[in-house]
Formats: C-alpha cells, structure tokens, sequence
C-alpha cells in the first residue's frame, strides 16, 4: 500500500484537493472534530500520514512514506535525501529579507557587519548571507519572527511572505528575495525507482493534473 506524507498547515486543503482529483480522498483530515494522523483512503490503495510540514521529507527519506508534497523552502533548509519530481503550482512564497520600514537599509549589503538576522530558516539564511561575504549573527526563532527587528534583538530577518500583509501590519519592509517556493512532490529514491505499490502511475496521474490546471490557468 502506497503511503503519502501530506503537510500540516498552509499546504494541507491544496494537496487533499489535488490528491482527489486523482482519486484519493483525504479529505477526513480536514474535519475539525478528527485528531487522526494517519487514514486510509476509501478505495483502501494508499495510506495519508498527516505530519509538520518540516517533517514531510524526513518520513519520505526514511521510507515510511513512499511520497510527499511539501514546500521548496523545506526542501531548501532541510536538503534531504529524496527524489524531486514536480512542481505542484501552488502555495506560492517566498523567501525575504526583511527590515523595520524606518531602518536605512534596502538591501542586504546594506545590514552592518555582525549584525543579527532573526529567522526560522537557519539554513538558507546563512547561505544567503556567506554568498554575500557578509557575515552576521543568525538568530533561530520559531515563533513570530518579526517581532526581531520590533523589539530590537536583531536588526533583520529572513522569513517566508506570502501577500506580505503581516510584515506591513508591524511596520517592516522586503528589502530582498532569496527565492520563490511553491509545494513539490517528493518521492522516496528507491521506491519510485522500483515503481512499488503503484507510485509510478500515481505521480503521472498527479503531473498529468498539474499540466492540465496550468494550461487552464494560462
């Protein structure tokens, strides 16, 4: 049996959405009264394991979950060990530096020296930054990143925006974007390589949704 690792949070209603218009039904996860994690699908061919988007590729690349769909930034931080194998087109984001709107700076190389960038995204952040032979101090938080620059703990951030209302609500700024991301769909190397328990005709089935949305779309 297939099992599928979907993303808690932002991702969740798309991917059950798109999942069913390939005929898999997840949809009880979205039922408020149910605190399952893991349900089978109606037609008893695959198995969804709900699980914290971070965690999506690490299920994938230890092989409890032959698929996934989760955020190209997850896969940006995490650099896991699975097989890439679409771009799913929808929750779009993206990766930003972000200042208070009264600070000088406009754009990285504008942030002093050992000065603190606040930010879930450790990984990526300091990538961006060494790229930029600029060092600073990452600051990892997980909670409300933009109250960093607010409550003066680092001068900066690096966090994810979507419509970017949340950063006007408190009175900051984009000053730069290190990347776009939207949700992909991740495979276990070994089991899509082998084509086991149908994955094969499963990611085909999902591609083929995609192309076929896009095209609408466009």
């Amino acid at each position: 049996m297939l099992t599928i690792a979907l993303p808690k949070g932002s991702l969740l209603e798309d991917s059950i959405q798109l999942l069913k218009d390939v005929g898999l039904d997840f949809s009880a996860f979205l039922e408020s009264g149910n605190r399952q994690l893991q349900i089978l699908d109606p037609t008893n061919t695959a198995k969804g394991l709900l699980v914290r988007a971070q965690d999506v590729p690490v299920y994938v690349e230890y092989g409890q979950a032959q698929i996934g769909i989760v955020g190209y930034d997850v896969l940006r931080e995490k650099s896991p060990n699975v097989a890439h194998l679409a771009d799913l087109k929808f929750g779009g984001c993206r990766l930003s530096v972000a200042v208070k709107d009264t600070s000088p700076y406009r754009r990285s190389l504008d942030i002093p020296p050992h000065s603190r960038v606040a930010s879930k995204s450790v990984r990526c952040a300091r990538e961006h930054f060494n790229a930029l032979d600029l060092p600073v101090e990452i600051v990892p938080l997980y909670g409300s990143v933009e109250l960093g620059p607010i409550t003066g703990m680092s001068e900066a951030i690096v966090d994810l925006v979507s419509t970017g209302r949340t950063l006007r609500e408190n009175g900051l700024i984009e000053i730069d974007v290190l990347f776009e991301s939207t949700a992909r769909l991740v495979a276990h190397p070994l089991s899509y390589r082998i084509g086991s328990d149908g994955i094969t005709q499963l990611v085909d089935r999902l591609r083929d949704r995609v192309s076929c949305f896009a095209s609408i779309q466009n």
